[in-house]
């Protein structure tokens, strides 16, 4: 079977006819298929959702409990049949619950990533690679420019801002799923044992994080003792980067405003965000990265859905892979 029959891109998002659904469908879809519980590919309003069991249930918290007639949960590895279609679901190692979905019929298996990184990180299932005719990956960061350093090397200037301005409140801008947690834990594996302030909009998902075995150490609402400022001196606040640009970031002491994010590596980014403490952490794949999961899986052909597709279409063809840019829309990088 072509594998352009098997899975093809329509405005809803990707769709395999053969199965009747969709993968990280845009729009509402009556049969969805989903890899992890961003924004921008876990959507309320499908008919049946079908996903990993921790992915569900983040979406029930995004979305409520209600964000779908139907759901289905997938364990990794298990051989589901959609319609004749064998689907089964990889760890993709980007958060919690994140899956690469493998879609076969009649010899044919296509791979869609969904997002994945392949940095150690304790906060979810490392990713897994996975053999296949087609490998759909994400760009994100796909230019040469982009080679992530150390996240613990990263996390290590937040501590030792911490001591060289002790009055001062660190300010941590990370995206509520995946990132927040990652980085609390990153924090926690450099030796900070303080407690860490959460803004509330992280606190659902912290504690869901928390019921799954992942240890987050203390964490205190960061309104908790708004009456005293003094409590907040050199204390570490984690929240949404949305959060650090109105009222709520204007009461703490003299804040040393991060950020925790791939991007961080592009200096102009995080100069007009006001990010006075740049942290390059992020849930994706660099450029060498990217390189290492196509050559070590070995696909015949690579599909690329998002991101800086061109650069990444082209060092495939040097190598003799057949690729092409799938050119979907609607997928950002709030994970990153």
């Amino acid at each position: 079977m072509k594998p352009e029959a098997l899975l093809y891109p329509t405005p809803a998002g990707l769709y395999c006819p053969a199965g009747r659904f969709h993968v990280d469908p845009v729009r509402p879809v009556e049969r969805a298929l989903i890899t992890h519980g961003h924004s921008d590919h876990a959507r309320a309003g499908h008919q049946h959702v079908l996903a990993t069991r921790q992915t569900l249930e983040i979406m029930a918290l995004r979305y409520g409990e209600d964000f779908t007639l139907s759901e289905q949960p997938a364990e990794f590895g298990e051989v589901i049949d959609v319609d004749g279609v064998e689907v089964t679901f990889h760890p993709a190692g980007h958060v919690l619950g994140s899956a690469q979905i493998a879609i076969e019929k009649s010899g044919t298996r296509i791979v869609v990533s969904g997002d994945y990184k392949r940095g150690i990180d304790p906060t979810c299932a490392p990713f897994e690679p996975v053999k296949c005719d087609v490998f759909i990956t994400e760009a994100t960061f796909g230019l040469p420019v982009f080679h992530h350093p150390d996240p613990k090397a990263e996390t290590r200037k937040l501590l030792q801002s911490i001591v060289q301005f002790p009055e001062r409140t660190h300010l941590v801008g990370a995206y509520s799923l995946g990132k927040a947690q990652r980085v609390i834990r990153l924090i926690r594996d450099c030796g900070y044992d303080r407690p860490i302030f959460i803004h509330g909009a992280l606190a659902k998902l912290c504690d869901y994080y928390v019921s799954q075995g992942i240890e987050l150490g203390e964490l205190r609402p960061a309104t908790l003792e708004k009456k005293d400022p003094a409590a907040f001196h050199g204390a570490i606040v984690v929240g949404p980067p949305s959060a650090f640009q109105d009222r709520w970031a204007r009461r703490f002491n003299e804040p040393m405003i991060s950020f925790a994010s791939g991007w961080m590596m592009v200096r102009q980014r995080a100069k007009q965000g006001g990010v006075e403490l740049p942290l390059v952490i992020s849930d994706h794949c660099d450029w060498p990265e990217l390189l290492e999961t196509i050559t070590e899986i070995g696909p015949q052909a690579v599909w690329v859905t998002h991101g800086r597709e061109e650069a990444l279409v082209r060092w495939c063809e040097l190598q003799g892979i057949p690729a092409k840019p799938l050119h979907l829309v609607g997928y950002e990088d709030e994970g990153d």
